[in-house]
């Protein structure tokens, strides 16, 4: 029934972003026409963030249905690192939309253009509503994965770049200072920015494989020490296939009689219990080499 619920749960999922990702083109290509009749720089900042917005929901969408895939003898994990090689491009335009950003702000806040605040009103509006709509799809959705999470947060800072626009627009309108959309431009981008280089730091870390954050390797290791007939611990590593899909390896030197009363098998049972229950981070995945102490000499550059 776990397994039901499983595919259940990324089926909601799915047909939630779906909608999300129709809702966000609809308002990109509205605010791309906006921009061309306005001219509006903040406008058509929001509408590059909304390529990247539209992208990520693009790929999440492809990443859920990639992930129904089963493993092959050739793709031994599926197509689970799709999402990450997509992100890391993801996260590559972001960095280069709101580089643009503040340098095309900085350049209308000294030589500012007269704008139609009306027109710009308008699409802000629409953009705004669009996004919380969407919001609250992927908010009923059921599931609390990954992808959904940073469906949710891409949803929410287009509504907040909206609100820039907005107010850029009711500025204009009330008192004609035009360098409002400048500010609403760098306001933008500086919502861009900062996404970008986390998303890129925590792409980065799973191509490097590092390990995966909160999850303590000294606190593995001491665990897994404290168990009864365990001697030592080496070649201990952990990383991530893809978000939320941990794994772990390790060679662990048993008691040399655990192998002939045939108790090896009962410390591997609590081997995988122990890195699966006892830590933030749980590990499902893991794969133990028991080795018995004689078996030290043959092994070659030890790890720690």
């Amino acid at each position: 029934m776990g397994h039901d619920h499983a595919h259940g749960a990324t089926s909601t999922t799915g047909r939630a972003l779906l909608i999300a990702f129709c809702i966000s083109a609809g308002i990109l290509l509205a605010e791309v026409v906006g921009a061309v009749v306005t001219g509006s720089l903040a406008l058509l900042v929001d509408a590059g963030h909304m390529v990247v917005d539209t992208g990520g929901l693009a790929i999440g969408l492809t990443a859920v249905r990639l992930a129904r895939r089963s493993p092959t003898s050739r793709r031994t994990w599926g197509y689970q690192r799709a999402e990450v090689l997509g992100a890391t491009a993801q996260a590559a335009i972001l960095l280069a939309v709101g580089v643009y950003v503040i340098i095309a702000a900085v350049q209308r806040l000294v030589v500012p253009e007269d704008l139609a605040s009306t027109p710009l009103l308008v699409f802000g509006i629409v953009g705004l509503v669009g996004n919380l709509v969407a919001f609250v799809v992927l908010t009923r959705a059921e599931g609390e994965s990954f992808t959904s999470r940073a469906a949710r947060l891409e949803v929410l800072n287009d509504s907040l770049g909206s609100v820039a626009v907005i107010a850029a627009a009711v500025v204009i309108a009330t008192t004609g200072w035009a360098r409002a959309d400048s500010v609403a431009a760098i306001l933008i981008g500086a919502l861009i920015l900062p996404r970008a280089l986390r998303l890129l730091r925590e792409t980065a870390d799973v191509l490097l494989e590092s390990t995966p954050r909160g999850l303590d390797l000294d606190a593995v290791r001491a665990h897994i020490l404290r168990l009864d007939h365990v001697r030592a611990v080496h070649d201990l590593h952990a990383s991530l296939v893809a978000t939320g899909s941990p794994t772990l390896t390790a060679h662990v030197v048993i008691d040399d009689h655990c192998f002939t009363s045939a108790h090896a098998p009962a410390i591997l049972d609590e081997l995988q219990q122990c890195v699966a229950e006892h830590f933030d981070v749980p590990v499902e995945h893991s794969t133990f080499q028991l080795e018995p102490e004689t078996h030290r000499r043959h092994e070659h550059d030890v790890h720690a």
